[in-house]
């Protein structure tokens, strides 16, 4: 099947599959109801100690919680503040939270603490760029806030636009209230995620859409650690508790380029494979033997393939042992945990 869709399942868990061309390139799934912070939430918390040298707060939640606030305007012991969780908790420690809450919508990132507006860099065109920046201030008006106008605002009607910034700022302010400490804004579930961050052409809801789609067989692989290559190799992912380890095995396949085809089709899907599986932090590939002069191609796909992914990864470069390093932006809870009873 040709072109980009959404395909919703109910659950549970509830899950939202984003499929180009008849593959799954990304795939949400819903933690469950644990208490547990989610990204995105927004909430009034409590400074319990204040970490000046590294510009960040510890903080008290409302449920009983501990998170670690960084960019927090100037704050001391005892005061209320409103913090974004910026990522999932693991177990023993803080949640991550950051000062610069921010409001997302498709078309639009209210920035409150940061005024001005701005405009994505994936639009391209002059014109187009100034027509939304006009859109945008004019939608801020004297609110002091600022606004990004994203991506897909590109070529979208000046109302909706300005109806979608209305919608956040009333938000905001509702926030900005006061209050008592707890959770005032919910993290969005994976279907409202999927439809706000993924441009597609169509939208299936309907109970057999995973089977119609034949997606079943590819999240059964995720629980696992085995991603299939071409000609019979494949690649083993396998968080650890101090990182993700990848290893890239030419399989079957003896033929004196294996090596080198299995890397670059393994370089090719890595991103792909990491955000299937929810996984970020430290990442360490073992790829298959290889001269040090081939390196080089495989940093080529590699970073082609992680321009078009949405998580921050940074190549840190080759080790000692030849094996290769990336730090990949925690923004998601691991799936296979999340799909143990599916």
């Amino acid at each position: 099947m040709k072109g980009r869709l959404i395909a919703l399942h109910s659950g549970p868990p509830g899950m939202a599959a984003l499929v180009v061309d008849g593959r799954l390139e990304d795939l949400l799934v819903d933690a469950p109801e644990d208490g547990a912070p989610r990204i995105e939430e927004i909430h009034r918390v409590r400074v319990r100690r204040v970490m000046a040298k590294q510009g960040a707060a510890l903080v008290k939640l409302a449920g009983g919680g501990d998170g670690y606030l960084r960019e927090a305007p100037e704050v001391a012991e005892g005061d209320l503040v409103l913090a974004e969780v910026t990522g999932f908790a693991e177990d023993g420690k803080a949640a991550p939270m950051t000062g610069r809450r921010l409001h997302r919508g498709r078309l639009a990132i209210l920035t409150p603490l940061s005024p001005g507006v701005n405009v994505a860099r994936g639009v391209k065109d002059r014109a187009e760029r100034e027509r939304l920046a006009g859109i945008g201030a004019d939608a801020l008006g004297d609110s002091g806030t600022g606004l990004i106008l994203r991506s897909a605002a590109s070529g979208a009607d000046a109302e909706a636009i300005t109806e979608e910034a209305a919608r956040l700022l009333a938000r905001e302010a509702e926030l900005a209230a006061g209050g008592p400490p707890g959770r005032l804004l919910s993290a969005p579930d994976v279907a409202a995620l999927g439809l706000r961050e993924w441009d597609a052409e169509n939208v299936i809801g309907e109970p057999d859409a995973f089977d119609r789609l034949g997606l079943w067989e590819e999240i059964e692989r995720i629980r696992g650690a085995r991603a299939p290559l071409e000609r019979g190799a494949w690649m083993a992912v396998e968080p650890t508790a101090a990182l993700i380890a990848i290893d890239v095995n030419t399989g079957a396949d003896t033929a004196p380029d294996a090596a080198a085809r299995a890397n670059l089709a393994a370089a090719a899907d890595l991103p792909r494979q990491l955000r299937l599986r929810g996984l970020g932090g430290q990442v360490v590939v073992d790829f298959a033997p290889m001269r040090k002069a081939d390196r080089k191609a495989v940093e080529v796909v590699l970073t082609r393939a992680l321009a078009a992914d949405p998580v921050r990864t940074t190549l840190a470069g080759w080790t000692p042992l030849g094996h290769l390093e990336l730090i990949r932006k925690r923004e998601r809870r691991p799936v296979a945990p999340l799909l143990k009873d599916v």
